[in-house]
Protein backbone atom coordinates (compact mmCIF):
# COMPACT_ATOMS: atom_id res chain seq x y z
CA UNK A 1 0.00 0.00 0.00
CA UNK A 2 1.43 3.56 -0.49
CA UNK A 3 0.91 6.52 1.26
CA UNK A 4 -2.55 8.97 1.26
CA UNK A 5 -1.06 10.92 -0.99
CA UNK A 6 -1.58 8.19 -4.09
CA UNK A 7 -4.96 8.49 -3.50
CA UNK A 8 -5.08 12.26 -5.22
CA UNK A 9 -3.57 10.62 -8.43
CA UNK A 10 -6.83 8.31 -9.02
CA UNK A 11 -8.76 9.96 -11.84
CA UNK A 12 -11.81 8.60 -9.49
CA UNK A 13 -12.02 8.87 -5.74
CA UNK A 14 -12.60 6.01 -4.10
CA UNK A 15 -15.87 5.85 -1.93
CA UNK A 16 -15.07 6.24 1.56
CA UNK A 17 -16.49 3.50 4.13
CA UNK A 18 -16.73 4.30 8.29
CA UNK A 19 -15.26 1.42 9.95
CA UNK A 20 -16.49 1.87 13.70
CA UNK A 21 -20.28 2.46 13.08
CA UNK A 22 -19.92 0.01 16.28
CA UNK A 23 -22.45 2.09 18.85
CA UNK A 24 -25.56 2.32 16.95
CA UNK A 25 -25.00 -0.81 14.56
CA UNK A 26 -22.41 -3.31 16.27
CA UNK A 27 -22.50 -5.26 12.63
CA UNK A 28 -21.30 -2.10 10.68
CA UNK A 29 -17.81 -1.98 11.20
CA UNK A 30 -17.06 -5.87 10.97
CA UNK A 31 -18.95 -5.90 7.68
CA UNK A 32 -17.14 -2.91 6.38
CA UNK A 33 -13.63 -3.79 7.57
CA UNK A 34 -14.42 -7.50 5.88
CA UNK A 35 -15.89 -6.15 2.57
CA UNK A 36 -13.22 -3.63 1.91
CA UNK A 37 -10.54 -6.57 2.93
CA UNK A 38 -12.36 -8.78 0.27
CA UNK A 39 -12.69 -6.46 -2.04
CA UNK A 40 -8.89 -5.66 -1.87
CA UNK A 41 -8.20 -9.09 -2.70
CA UNK A 42 -10.28 -9.42 -5.57
CA UNK A 43 -8.43 -6.10 -7.16
CA UNK A 44 -5.06 -7.84 -5.97
CA UNK A 45 -5.75 -10.79 -7.74
CA UNK A 46 -7.41 -9.47 -10.86
CA UNK A 47 -4.23 -6.56 -11.17
CA UNK A 48 -1.62 -8.77 -9.78
CA UNK A 49 -0.90 -5.21 -7.55
CA UNK A 50 -1.34 -4.34 -3.90
CA UNK A 51 -1.46 -1.00 -4.17
CA UNK A 52 -5.06 -0.48 -5.87
CA UNK A 53 -7.64 1.10 -3.63
CA UNK A 54 -8.96 -1.47 -1.71
CA UNK A 55 -7.98 -0.64 1.83
CA UNK A 56 -7.18 2.94 0.73
CA UNK A 57 -11.07 3.45 0.97
CA UNK A 58 -11.49 2.58 4.50
CA UNK A 59 -11.60 5.11 7.12
CA UNK A 60 -12.37 5.04 10.55
CA UNK A 61 -15.10 6.99 12.28
CA UNK A 62 -17.11 6.94 15.38
CA UNK A 63 -20.82 7.28 16.40
CA UNK A 64 -19.80 8.47 20.03
CA UNK A 65 -21.74 10.97 21.60
CA UNK A 66 -21.75 12.99 24.53
CA UNK A 67 -20.23 10.72 26.67
CA UNK A 68 -16.36 9.75 26.45
CA UNK A 69 -16.84 6.36 27.10
CA UNK A 70 -19.05 5.96 23.17
CA UNK A 71 -16.01 7.19 21.75
CA UNK A 72 -13.38 4.88 23.72
CA UNK A 73 -16.10 1.68 22.72
CA UNK A 74 -15.92 2.97 18.95
CA UNK A 75 -12.45 3.15 18.46
CA UNK A 76 -11.24 0.17 20.55
CA UNK A 77 -14.22 -2.09 18.66
CA UNK A 78 -12.61 -0.48 15.26
CA UNK A 79 -8.92 -1.47 16.13
CA UNK A 80 -9.90 -5.15 17.08
CA UNK A 81 -11.69 -6.18 14.00
CA UNK A 82 -8.96 -4.02 11.60
CA UNK A 83 -6.43 -5.84 13.35
CA UNK A 84 -8.61 -9.24 13.31
CA UNK A 85 -8.97 -8.56 9.26
CA UNK A 86 -5.54 -7.88 8.57
CA UNK A 87 -4.12 -10.28 10.64
CA UNK A 88 -5.90 -12.85 8.51
CA UNK A 89 -4.88 -11.19 5.06
CA UNK A 90 -1.09 -11.59 6.40
CA UNK A 91 -1.87 -14.79 7.04
CA UNK A 92 -3.08 -15.61 3.79
CA UNK A 93 -0.81 -14.07 2.04
CA UNK A 94 -2.48 -11.14 0.97
CA UNK A 95 -0.82 -8.60 2.47
CA UNK A 96 2.89 -8.17 3.77
CA UNK A 97 3.10 -7.04 7.77
CA UNK A 98 4.65 -3.85 6.24
CA UNK A 99 1.59 -3.52 3.91
CA UNK A 100 -0.43 -4.41 6.51
CA UNK A 101 1.09 -1.00 8.42
CA UNK A 102 0.70 0.98 5.97
CA UNK A 103 -3.18 0.10 6.03
CA UNK A 104 -2.95 0.50 9.58
CA UNK A 105 -2.19 4.51 9.05
CA UNK A 106 -4.64 5.01 6.34
CA UNK A 107 -7.66 3.35 7.79
CA UNK A 108 -6.81 5.42 10.84
CA UNK A 109 -5.07 8.62 9.69
CA UNK A 110 -3.28 9.57 6.37
CA UNK A 111 -7.17 8.53 4.39
CA UNK A 112 -9.20 11.17 6.65
CA UNK A 113 -6.46 13.51 6.03
CA UNK A 114 -6.29 13.62 2.17
CA UNK A 115 -10.45 13.50 1.96
CA UNK A 116 -10.71 16.55 4.62
CA UNK A 117 -7.58 17.95 3.30
CA UNK A 118 -6.13 18.38 6.61
CA UNK A 119 -2.57 19.41 7.79
CA UNK A 120 -2.02 17.56 10.25
CA UNK A 121 1.84 17.72 11.04
CA UNK A 122 2.38 15.95 15.18
CA UNK A 123 1.35 12.67 15.40
CA UNK A 124 1.88 9.08 13.70
CA UNK A 125 0.91 5.49 14.49
CA UNK A 126 4.03 3.63 16.21
CA UNK A 127 4.68 1.13 13.72
CA UNK A 128 5.65 -1.59 16.40
CA UNK A 129 2.51 -1.76 18.45
CA UNK A 130 0.35 -1.58 15.29
CA UNK A 131 1.73 -5.37 14.67
CA UNK A 132 1.39 -6.37 18.00
CA UNK A 133 -1.83 -4.87 18.97
CA UNK A 134 -2.91 -5.76 22.37
CA UNK A 135 -0.47 -8.28 23.44
CA UNK A 136 2.59 -6.36 24.22
CA UNK A 137 3.31 -2.48 24.66
CA UNK A 138 6.69 -2.90 23.20
CA UNK A 139 7.44 0.91 23.50
CA UNK A 140 8.88 -0.23 27.24
CA UNK A 141 9.84 -3.95 28.56
CA UNK A 142 7.63 -4.07 31.55
CA UNK A 143 9.76 -4.49 34.41
CA UNK A 144 8.34 -7.72 35.96
CA UNK A 145 8.79 -9.62 33.03
CA UNK A 146 12.25 -11.36 33.20
CA UNK A 147 12.58 -14.18 30.24
CA UNK A 148 11.11 -14.40 26.71
CA UNK A 149 10.74 -17.87 25.25
CA UNK A 150 11.35 -18.25 21.89
CA UNK A 151 9.50 -21.53 20.91
CA UNK A 152 9.93 -23.57 17.60
CA UNK A 153 9.24 -27.28 16.85
CA UNK A 154 11.35 -29.70 15.45
CA UNK A 155 10.56 -32.22 12.45
CA UNK A 156 10.31 -35.23 15.32
CA UNK A 157 7.55 -33.34 17.21
CA UNK A 158 9.56 -31.42 19.66
CA UNK A 159 9.24 -28.53 21.49
CA UNK A 160 12.02 -26.29 21.86
CA UNK A 161 12.73 -23.14 22.85
CA UNK A 162 15.87 -20.70 23.72
CA UNK A 163 15.50 -18.08 25.95
CA UNK A 164 16.52 -14.49 25.97
CA UNK A 165 16.49 -12.20 28.37
CA UNK A 166 13.54 -9.54 28.16
CA UNK A 167 16.06 -6.25 27.94
CA UNK A 168 17.89 -7.79 24.98
CA UNK A 169 14.85 -9.63 23.67
CA UNK A 170 12.75 -5.92 23.29
CA UNK A 171 16.21 -4.05 21.89
CA UNK A 172 17.29 -6.66 19.67
CA UNK A 173 15.82 -10.15 19.37
CA UNK A 174 12.37 -9.06 18.59
CA UNK A 175 14.02 -7.79 15.45
CA UNK A 176 16.91 -9.68 14.66
CA UNK A 177 16.30 -13.15 16.09
CA UNK A 178 18.53 -15.78 17.36
CA UNK A 179 20.91 -18.30 15.89
CA UNK A 180 20.48 -21.93 15.05
CA UNK A 181 22.03 -24.84 13.46
CA UNK A 182 21.18 -26.50 10.84
CA UNK A 183 21.12 -29.85 12.40
CA UNK A 184 18.39 -28.79 15.22
CA UNK A 185 15.94 -29.52 12.26
CA UNK A 186 17.36 -32.96 12.07
CA UNK A 187 17.09 -34.13 15.53
CA UNK A 188 15.49 -37.74 16.68
CA UNK A 189 13.37 -37.62 20.16
CA UNK A 190 16.26 -40.09 21.28
CA UNK A 191 19.23 -37.95 20.37
CA UNK A 192 19.97 -34.28 20.53
CA UNK A 193 21.63 -34.75 16.56
CA UNK A 194 21.03 -35.20 13.16
CA UNK A 195 19.78 -38.30 11.75
CA UNK A 196 22.08 -39.87 9.19
CA UNK A 197 20.79 -38.88 6.11
CA UNK A 198 19.06 -35.73 6.97
CA UNK A 199 21.61 -33.78 4.90
CA UNK A 200 21.40 -31.08 7.80
CA UNK A 201 24.75 -30.97 10.13
CA UNK A 202 26.27 -28.56 12.15
CA UNK A 203 27.65 -26.48 9.50
CA UNK A 204 25.07 -23.40 8.47
CA UNK A 205 22.79 -20.92 10.98
CA UNK A 206 19.61 -19.98 10.35
CA UNK A 207 17.93 -17.33 12.26
CA UNK A 208 14.73 -17.36 14.86
CA UNK A 209 12.74 -14.95 13.89
CA UNK A 210 10.05 -14.05 16.73
CA UNK A 211 6.89 -13.42 15.40
CA UNK A 212 5.45 -11.28 17.71
CA UNK A 213 1.84 -11.65 16.90
CA UNK A 214 2.17 -15.12 18.81
CA UNK A 215 3.81 -13.64 21.81
CA UNK A 216 2.38 -13.99 25.37
CA UNK A 217 2.33 -13.46 28.82
CA UNK A 218 3.32 -17.14 30.52
CA UNK A 219 -0.26 -18.01 32.99
CA UNK A 220 1.98 -20.41 34.82
CA UNK A 221 5.13 -18.02 35.13
CA UNK A 222 4.14 -14.51 34.94
CA UNK A 223 7.39 -13.21 34.61
CA UNK A 224 8.26 -14.92 31.76
CA UNK A 225 6.59 -14.73 27.95
CA UNK A 226 6.52 -17.12 24.56
CA UNK A 227 6.41 -16.35 20.94
CA UNK A 228 6.64 -18.70 18.19
CA UNK A 229 9.45 -18.43 15.88
CA UNK A 230 10.18 -18.41 11.94
CA UNK A 231 13.15 -19.64 10.60
CA UNK A 232 14.82 -18.07 8.12
CA UNK A 233 17.61 -18.25 6.05
CA UNK A 234 18.64 -14.81 5.89
CA UNK A 235 16.58 -11.67 6.79
CA UNK A 236 12.55 -11.71 5.42
CA UNK A 237 13.42 -15.06 3.60
CA UNK A 238 11.70 -18.08 5.12
CA UNK A 239 14.03 -21.34 5.29
CA UNK A 240 13.00 -24.61 3.30
CA UNK A 241 12.94 -26.22 6.22
CA UNK A 242 10.53 -24.46 8.34
CA UNK A 243 7.76 -26.06 9.45
CA UNK A 244 5.72 -22.55 9.99
CA UNK A 245 6.63 -21.55 6.56
CA UNK A 246 5.88 -24.62 4.89
CA UNK A 247 2.27 -25.31 6.32
CA UNK A 248 1.58 -21.05 4.89
CA UNK A 249 2.90 -22.15 1.52
CA UNK A 250 0.85 -24.67 1.22
CA UNK A 251 -2.55 -22.81 2.43
CA UNK A 252 -1.35 -19.98 -0.17
CA UNK A 253 -1.63 -22.65 -2.74
CA UNK A 254 -4.79 -23.81 -1.63
CA UNK A 255 -6.08 -20.41 -1.44
CA UNK A 256 -4.62 -19.17 -4.58
CA UNK A 257 -5.21 -22.02 -6.89
CA UNK A 258 -8.92 -22.73 -5.23
CA UNK A 259 -9.96 -19.67 -3.30
CA UNK A 260 -10.50 -21.95 0.02
CA UNK A 261 -8.90 -21.82 3.24
CA UNK A 262 -8.96 -24.95 6.06
CA UNK A 263 -9.85 -24.53 9.43
CA UNK A 264 -8.54 -26.92 11.92
CA UNK A 265 -10.07 -28.08 15.39
CA UNK A 266 -7.71 -30.23 17.50
CA UNK A 267 -8.73 -32.44 20.56
CA UNK A 268 -6.00 -33.17 22.90
CA UNK A 269 -5.80 -36.60 24.73
CA UNK A 270 -3.09 -36.87 27.53
CA UNK A 271 -2.06 -38.63 30.45
CA UNK A 272 -1.62 -37.60 33.69
CA UNK A 273 1.74 -39.89 35.71
CA UNK A 274 3.71 -39.47 38.95
CA UNK A 275 7.25 -40.10 39.35
CA UNK A 276 7.69 -42.70 41.25
CA UNK A 277 11.37 -44.46 41.90
CA UNK A 278 11.57 -47.58 43.60
CA UNK A 279 14.90 -49.47 44.71
CA UNK A 280 16.82 -46.92 41.57
CA UNK A 281 14.26 -48.34 39.42
CA UNK A 282 11.83 -45.42 37.83
CA UNK A 283 8.09 -45.48 37.30
CA UNK A 284 5.57 -43.92 36.12
CA UNK A 285 2.08 -44.54 38.27
CA UNK A 286 -1.37 -43.11 36.59
CA UNK A 287 -3.03 -40.12 38.31
CA UNK A 288 -6.06 -42.54 38.78
CA UNK A 289 -8.03 -45.52 37.86
CA UNK A 290 -11.11 -44.17 36.55
CA UNK A 291 -13.16 -44.57 33.48
CA UNK A 292 -14.36 -42.73 30.47
CA UNK A 293 -16.39 -39.57 31.41
CA UNK A 294 -16.18 -40.20 35.01
CA UNK A 295 -16.97 -37.70 37.10
CA UNK A 296 -14.78 -39.18 40.03
CA UNK A 297 -12.05 -38.64 37.45
CA UNK A 298 -12.85 -34.97 36.51
CA UNK A 299 -13.19 -34.14 40.31
CA UNK A 300 -10.06 -35.61 41.82
CA UNK A 301 -8.47 -33.74 39.30
CA UNK A 302 -10.36 -30.39 39.15
CA UNK A 303 -8.06 -28.21 40.62
CA UNK A 304 -5.48 -29.12 37.97
CA UNK A 305 -7.90 -28.69 34.82
CA UNK A 306 -9.41 -25.55 36.33
CA UNK A 307 -5.74 -24.38 35.75
CA UNK A 308 -5.44 -25.31 32.31
CA UNK A 309 -8.66 -23.94 31.48
CA UNK A 310 -7.92 -20.54 32.93
CA UNK A 311 -4.92 -20.54 31.29
CA UNK A 312 -5.36 -21.19 27.98
CA UNK A 313 -8.11 -18.70 27.94
CA UNK A 314 -5.38 -16.18 29.19
CA UNK A 315 -3.58 -17.18 26.31
CA UNK A 316 -6.67 -16.35 23.72
CA UNK A 317 -7.23 -20.32 23.01
CA UNK A 318 -10.70 -21.35 22.95
CA UNK A 319 -11.55 -24.38 24.86
CA UNK A 320 -15.21 -26.31 24.08
CA UNK A 321 -15.17 -29.28 25.81
CA UNK A 322 -12.95 -31.20 28.08
CA UNK A 323 -13.61 -34.88 30.19
CA UNK A 324 -11.96 -38.20 31.59
CA UNK A 325 -10.81 -40.73 28.88
CA UNK A 326 -10.57 -44.47 28.97
CA UNK A 327 -7.14 -44.59 29.80
CA UNK A 328 -5.86 -44.88 33.71
CA UNK A 329 -4.94 -40.93 34.30
CA UNK A 330 -6.49 -39.85 30.99
CA UNK A 331 -8.36 -36.66 30.17
CA UNK A 332 -9.17 -34.84 27.01
CA UNK A 333 -9.31 -31.13 26.49
CA UNK A 334 -11.05 -30.33 22.87
CA UNK A 335 -9.99 -26.71 21.15
CA UNK A 336 -12.07 -24.43 18.92
CA UNK A 337 -11.74 -24.95 15.20
CA UNK A 338 -9.84 -21.91 13.78
CA UNK A 339 -7.79 -20.98 10.48
CA UNK A 340 -5.24 -23.98 10.62
CA UNK A 341 -2.06 -22.00 10.64
CA UNK A 342 -3.10 -20.04 13.89
CA UNK A 343 -4.59 -23.58 15.02
CA UNK A 344 -1.15 -25.15 14.77
CA UNK A 345 0.61 -22.66 16.24
CA UNK A 346 -2.16 -23.02 19.78
CA UNK A 347 -1.53 -26.84 19.51
CA UNK A 348 1.53 -26.05 21.16
CA UNK A 349 0.98 -23.63 23.28
CA UNK A 350 -2.30 -25.89 24.40
CA UNK A 351 0.69 -28.76 25.11
CA UNK A 352 3.03 -26.29 26.86
CA UNK A 353 0.44 -25.31 29.42
CA UNK A 354 -0.90 -28.49 30.09
CA UNK A 355 2.78 -30.13 30.70
CA UNK A 356 3.75 -27.08 32.72
CA UNK A 357 0.63 -26.78 35.15
CA UNK A 358 0.84 -30.62 35.25
CA UNK A 359 4.64 -30.41 36.96
CA UNK A 360 3.55 -27.68 38.76
CA UNK A 361 1.31 -29.91 40.67
CA UNK A 362 3.66 -32.39 41.08
CA UNK A 363 2.72 -34.62 37.90
CA UNK A 364 3.63 -35.18 34.30
CA UNK A 365 1.42 -34.85 31.67
CA UNK A 366 2.56 -36.90 28.26
CA UNK A 367 0.56 -36.82 24.91
CA UNK A 368 3.13 -40.03 23.97
CA UNK A 369 0.51 -41.82 21.60
CA UNK A 370 0.55 -45.11 23.75
CA UNK A 371 3.01 -44.78 27.00
CA UNK A 372 1.38 -47.96 28.45
CA UNK A 373 1.10 -50.67 26.12
CA UNK A 374 -1.68 -52.53 27.91
CA UNK A 375 -3.63 -49.80 28.10
CA UNK A 376 -5.36 -47.25 25.84
CA UNK A 377 -3.40 -45.20 23.51
CA UNK A 378 -3.55 -41.09 23.11
CA UNK A 379 -4.31 -38.79 19.53
CA UNK A 380 -4.33 -35.48 18.81
CA UNK A 381 -7.87 -36.10 16.65
CA UNK A 382 -8.07 -33.08 14.25
CA UNK A 383 -11.44 -31.59 12.61
CA UNK A 384 -11.10 -29.88 9.37
CA UNK A 385 -13.02 -27.83 7.96
CA UNK A 386 -12.88 -26.00 4.21
CA UNK A 387 -14.14 -22.04 3.96
CA UNK A 388 -14.56 -19.85 1.10
CA UNK A 389 -15.53 -16.03 2.44
CA UNK A 390 -16.58 -17.03 5.90
CA UNK A 391 -18.82 -19.98 4.04
CA UNK A 392 -18.55 -23.38 4.90
CA UNK A 393 -17.83 -24.87 1.65
CA UNK A 394 -17.16 -28.67 3.00
CA UNK A 395 -20.61 -28.79 3.88
CA UNK A 396 -23.02 -29.82 0.97
CA UNK A 397 -26.19 -28.26 -0.06
CA UNK A 398 -29.65 -29.29 -1.50
CA UNK A 399 -27.90 -28.72 -4.80
CA UNK A 400 -24.43 -30.19 -3.88
CA UNK A 401 -24.58 -32.86 -1.71
CA UNK A 402 -22.25 -36.64 -1.30
CA UNK A 403 -23.26 -37.82 1.42
CA UNK A 404 -23.53 -34.70 3.34
CA UNK A 405 -20.34 -33.01 1.62
CA UNK A 406 -20.17 -30.48 -1.24
CA UNK A 407 -18.19 -31.28 -4.18
CA UNK A 408 -15.10 -28.98 -2.99
CA UNK A 409 -15.41 -30.92 0.33
CA UNK A 410 -15.48 -34.59 -1.36
CA UNK A 411 -12.52 -34.13 -3.40
CA UNK A 412 -10.64 -32.53 -0.60
CA UNK A 413 -11.09 -35.35 1.49
CA UNK A 414 -10.69 -37.95 -1.29
CA UNK A 415 -7.31 -36.38 -1.77
CA UNK A 416 -6.95 -36.62 1.86
CA UNK A 417 -7.71 -40.79 1.64
CA UNK A 418 -5.87 -41.52 -1.46
CA UNK A 419 -2.73 -40.05 0.04
CA UNK A 420 -3.21 -41.00 4.06
CA UNK A 421 -0.50 -43.81 3.94
CA UNK A 422 1.90 -40.85 3.18
CA UNK A 423 0.53 -38.42 5.63
CA UNK A 424 0.57 -41.48 8.18
CA UNK A 425 4.47 -40.42 8.34
CA UNK A 426 3.67 -37.02 9.49
CA UNK A 427 0.57 -37.19 11.68
CA UNK A 428 1.78 -40.75 13.26
CA UNK A 429 5.27 -39.83 13.20
CA UNK A 430 6.73 -42.35 15.81
CA UNK A 431 7.05 -46.10 16.00
CA UNK A 432 5.25 -45.74 18.93
CA UNK A 433 2.24 -44.28 16.89
CA UNK A 434 1.70 -47.80 15.44
CA UNK A 435 0.96 -49.15 18.65
CA UNK A 436 -1.59 -46.97 19.35
CA UNK A 437 -3.68 -47.56 15.72
CA UNK A 438 -4.94 -51.03 16.09
CA UNK A 439 -8.89 -52.53 14.79
CA UNK A 440 -11.46 -51.74 17.39
CA UNK A 441 -10.17 -48.83 19.19
CA UNK A 442 -11.00 -45.44 17.86
CA UNK A 443 -7.77 -45.32 16.16
CA UNK A 444 -8.69 -45.83 12.33
CA UNK A 445 -6.60 -49.11 11.43
CA UNK A 446 -7.92 -49.81 7.90
CA UNK A 447 -8.14 -47.34 4.85
CA UNK A 448 -11.54 -46.17 4.63
CA UNK A 449 -14.52 -43.48 5.47
CA UNK A 450 -17.55 -42.95 6.89
CA UNK A 451 -20.23 -40.67 9.05
CA UNK A 452 -19.59 -40.62 12.30
CA UNK A 453 -18.12 -43.93 12.56
CA UNK A 454 -15.28 -43.85 14.92
CA UNK A 455 -13.58 -46.66 13.98
CA UNK A 456 -12.72 -45.49 10.97
CA UNK A 457 -9.64 -43.11 10.43
CA UNK A 458 -11.88 -40.42 8.72
CA UNK A 459 -15.16 -39.46 10.01
CA UNK A 460 -17.75 -36.97 8.22
CA UNK A 461 -19.11 -35.12 11.27
CA UNK A 462 -22.91 -33.69 11.94
CA UNK A 463 -22.70 -31.54 15.26
CA UNK A 464 -25.79 -30.15 17.02
CA UNK A 465 -26.92 -27.89 14.73
CA UNK A 466 -26.09 -28.80 11.05
CA UNK A 467 -29.02 -31.00 9.17
CA UNK A 468 -28.59 -34.31 9.44
CA UNK A 469 -28.12 -35.16 5.74
CA UNK A 470 -25.27 -32.58 5.89
CA UNK A 471 -21.94 -33.12 7.73
CA UNK A 472 -19.71 -29.76 8.34
CA UNK A 473 -16.33 -31.10 8.85
CA UNK A 474 -14.50 -34.37 8.83
CA UNK A 475 -11.86 -35.69 11.60
CA UNK A 476 -8.03 -37.56 11.15
CA UNK A 477 -8.18 -40.27 14.02
CA UNK A 478 -4.52 -40.91 13.00
CA UNK A 479 -2.81 -37.79 14.28
CA UNK A 480 -0.87 -37.50 17.82
CA UNK A 481 0.86 -36.23 20.32
CA UNK A 482 4.66 -36.74 18.40
CA UNK A 483 3.53 -35.08 15.30
CA UNK A 484 4.59 -31.35 14.32
CA UNK A 485 1.09 -29.84 13.97
CA UNK A 486 2.56 -27.67 11.39
CA UNK A 487 3.65 -30.66 9.52
CA UNK A 488 1.12 -33.04 9.61
CA UNK A 489 -1.64 -29.99 8.78
CA UNK A 490 0.77 -29.34 5.87
CA UNK A 491 0.78 -32.53 4.42
CA UNK A 492 -3.08 -32.98 4.94
CA UNK A 493 -3.56 -29.84 2.50
CA UNK A 494 -0.81 -30.86 0.12
CA UNK A 495 -2.99 -34.09 -0.22
CA UNK A 496 -6.07 -32.29 0.02
CA UNK A 497 -4.72 -29.75 -2.92
CA UNK A 498 -4.17 -33.10 -5.64
CA UNK A 499 -7.68 -33.86 -4.36
CA UNK A 500 -9.36 -30.48 -5.67
CA UNK A 501 -6.67 -30.85 -8.69
CA UNK A 502 -7.41 -34.02 -10.33
CA UNK A 503 -11.57 -34.01 -8.90
CA UNK A 504 -10.83 -37.19 -7.13
CA UNK A 505 -13.78 -39.49 -5.83
CA UNK A 506 -14.13 -41.18 -2.86
CA UNK A 507 -15.64 -44.45 -2.33
CA UNK A 508 -19.02 -45.38 -0.82
CA UNK A 509 -18.56 -45.03 3.29
CA UNK A 510 -18.12 -48.15 5.49
CA UNK A 511 -21.34 -47.67 7.77
CA UNK A 512 -20.11 -50.62 10.41
CA UNK A 513 -16.76 -51.41 12.12
CA UNK A 514 -14.11 -51.61 9.49
CA UNK A 515 -13.04 -55.12 11.33
CA UNK A 516 -16.42 -56.33 10.09
CA UNK A 517 -14.85 -55.98 6.33
CA UNK A 518 -11.52 -56.81 7.14
CA UNK A 519 -11.56 -58.98 3.76
CA UNK A 520 -12.13 -56.03 1.45
CA UNK A 521 -10.39 -53.20 2.95
CA UNK A 522 -6.64 -52.50 3.09
CA UNK A 523 -4.88 -52.31 6.49
CA UNK A 524 -3.18 -48.49 7.06
CA UNK A 525 0.29 -48.68 7.42
CA UNK A 526 0.85 -51.23 10.35
CA UNK A 527 4.36 -49.37 11.71
CA UNK A 528 6.42 -46.75 10.48
CA UNK A 529 8.47 -48.00 8.50
CA UNK A 530 5.18 -48.83 5.93
CA UNK A 531 4.16 -45.18 5.98
CA UNK A 532 7.36 -43.80 5.15
CA UNK A 533 8.22 -46.43 2.25
CA UNK A 534 4.53 -44.90 1.36
CA UNK A 535 5.83 -41.33 1.96
CA UNK A 536 9.11 -42.15 -0.31
CA UNK A 537 7.18 -42.68 -3.25
CA UNK A 538 4.86 -39.78 -2.62
CA UNK A 539 5.75 -37.33 -5.63
CA UNK A 540 2.48 -34.71 -4.56
CA UNK A 541 3.86 -34.10 -0.83
CA UNK A 542 7.41 -33.72 -2.15
CA UNK A 543 6.77 -31.35 -4.69
CA UNK A 544 3.99 -29.72 -2.54
CA UNK A 545 6.25 -29.76 1.16
CA UNK A 546 9.31 -29.45 -0.73
CA UNK A 547 11.84 -32.76 -1.40
CA UNK A 548 14.00 -31.65 0.99
CA UNK A 549 12.27 -31.11 3.85
CA UNK A 550 10.33 -34.57 3.03
CA UNK A 551 13.50 -35.99 2.65
CA UNK A 552 14.73 -35.03 6.11
CA UNK A 553 11.74 -36.35 8.19
CA UNK A 554 12.44 -39.67 6.28
CA UNK A 555 15.85 -39.86 7.68
CA UNK A 556 14.53 -39.26 10.59
CA UNK A 557 11.65 -41.40 11.10
CA UNK A 558 14.23 -44.61 9.89
CA UNK A 559 16.66 -43.27 12.68
CA UNK A 560 13.58 -43.82 14.86
CA UNK A 561 12.51 -46.80 13.13
CA UNK A 562 16.34 -48.47 14.15
CA UNK A 563 16.65 -46.84 17.43
CA UNK A 564 13.53 -47.89 19.39
CA UNK A 565 13.57 -52.06 17.38
CA UNK A 566 16.73 -52.34 19.35
CA UNK A 567 15.74 -50.70 22.54
CA UNK A 568 12.32 -51.31 23.21
CA UNK A 569 12.77 -49.88 26.89
CA UNK A 570 13.64 -46.38 25.80
CA UNK A 571 10.31 -45.57 25.19
CA UNK A 572 9.93 -44.77 28.69
CA UNK A 573 12.72 -42.36 28.01
CA UNK A 574 9.78 -39.95 26.07
CA UNK A 575 7.10 -39.60 28.71
CA UNK A 576 9.59 -36.37 29.34
CA UNK A 577 9.83 -35.72 25.73
CA UNK A 578 6.21 -35.63 24.63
Amino acid sequence: MGDGSRIADHVHKPQYLTTADGLADGATTELAAADAATEARLEWRRTGKRGCAGLQAVMFSTDGYAFPETYYLGAKRARDVVYRVLSAACEDGDLSIQEAIEAIEDIFRRNALNLYKLNVVNGSINHETAIVGKRVSLSSVEEDVLFVRIIWCDASGQHRCRVVPAGRFYEITRNKGVGLTFAAMGMTSFCDGPADGSNLTGVGEIRLVPDMPTLVRLPWSRHEEMVMADMQIRPGEGWEYCPRNTLRKVTKVLLDEFNVTMKAGFENEFFLRRKLVSNGVEMWIPYDNTNYCSTSAFDGASSILQEVYSSLKDSGIVVEQLHAEAGKGQFEIALKYILCTVAADKLIYARETIKSIARKHGLVATFLPKPDLDDFGSGSHVHLSLWENDQNVFMGSSKDNFHGMSKTGEQFLAGVYHHLPSILAFTAPHPNSYDRIQPDTWSGAYLCWGKENREAPLRTACPPGVPLDLVSNFEIKSFDGCANPHLGLAAIVAAGIDGLRRHLKLPEPIESNPSDHSSKLKRLPQNLQESVESLSADKVLHELIGDKLVTTAIAIRKAEINHFAKNPGALKDLIDRY
